[in-house]
């Protein structure tokens, strides 16, 4: 009753598998792109940066006197200046490592690194102005929450990129569904001449169609896992568009979409059958 080949049948088979293979992609852009944000996030969380700007007979005067008020105020446990090697090493994935840097004018750079209760930000502010004139905090709040925020809204992001994804699966299964049974339609007809009932029918026609949809997001689950795989691995720069993957278990991750592909198919392909075996009624 339902035919093992023909456009319904590829169409099917195609539409899932590439739609799996696309939502294996819109996972790990998301799963990858929340763990950068939030390792950015976490990187920054509980530091803090003081800037200070003075001319060069003032910078060792001034970067001992935020040190001495660092180290008087509630809530800091540890501050230390760094050296200019550091600061350079900060500068060379802008600059690059041929860059004169020393012959800057760099600001001096203490790296603040609070408890966990926290610190007074503008009582430590205030400070820092009557003891070093040219001394700047910056406690990394305005990194911090957007990068707290973009890590939800890509997860946000890649869970609605797979939704949308599924309802074009369901979309086209349906059409393809409604094609076979449009086909078939004469087939239908002598099946109740000779007692068969809508919801044999209707099983013979989602049993196929949802092995099909099953086959399909296998085959684009495995091509997009192999996809992933030789895509760049992560740079030590934590580059966006390098380590767009998987690791340890979330490799089976994309597994899940199997049998959600087969759900979908399910769901399309009963509503369909039903609504094209009610109007040939």
């Amino acid at each position: 009753m339902v035919p093992p080949s023909g456009a319904s049948a590829w169409l099917t088979s195609f539409t899932s598998g590439a739609m799996t293979f696309l939502a294996v992609f819109a996972m790990a852009l998301s799963l990858a792109s929340g763990k950068l944000a939030n390792r950015w996030a976490e990187a920054l969380d509980r530091t803090a940066t003081v800037r200070i700007s003075a001319p060069e007979d003032q910078m060792a005067i001034q970067t001992k006197a935020v040190l001495e008020v660092l180290k008087t105020t509630p809530g800091i446990a540890e501050a230390r200046a760094l050296t200019p090697e550091e600061s350079t090493k900060l500068l060379e994935p802008w600059f690059g490592p041929d860059l004169p840097l020393q012959d800057l004018p760099l600001p001096q750079l203490v790296a603040v690194t609070e408890t966990g209760a926290g610190y007074d930000a503008e009582g430590l502010r205030q400070r820092l102005a009557a003891e070093a004139p040219g001394a700047v905090l910056d406690d990394h709040l305005r990194w911090r929450r957007p990068m707290a925020e973009a890590a939800g809204r890509l997860r946000l992001l890649g869970l609605l990129s797979i939704v949308l994804i599924g309802l074009a699966m369901a979309a086209m299964i349906t059409l393809a569904a409604n094609a076979a049974l449009a086909a078939n339609a004469q087939v239908i007809r002598v099946l109740r001449l000779v007692g068969a009932r809508d919801t044999y029918i209707a099983r013979a026609f989602v049993r196929r169609f949802t092995l099909r949809a099953a086959s399909g997001a296998l085959a684009g689950v495995v091509l997009g896992l192999i996809g992933v795989a030789l895509l760049p691995a992560q740079d030590a720069a934590g580059g966006f568009l390098t380590g767009l993957g998987f690791s340890g278990l979330g490799w089976l991750l994309p597994l899940v979409l199997v049998p959600l592909a087969a759900l979908v198919a399910f769901l399309a392909t009963r509503t369909a059958a039903f609504r094209t075996l009610k109007r040939l009624t």
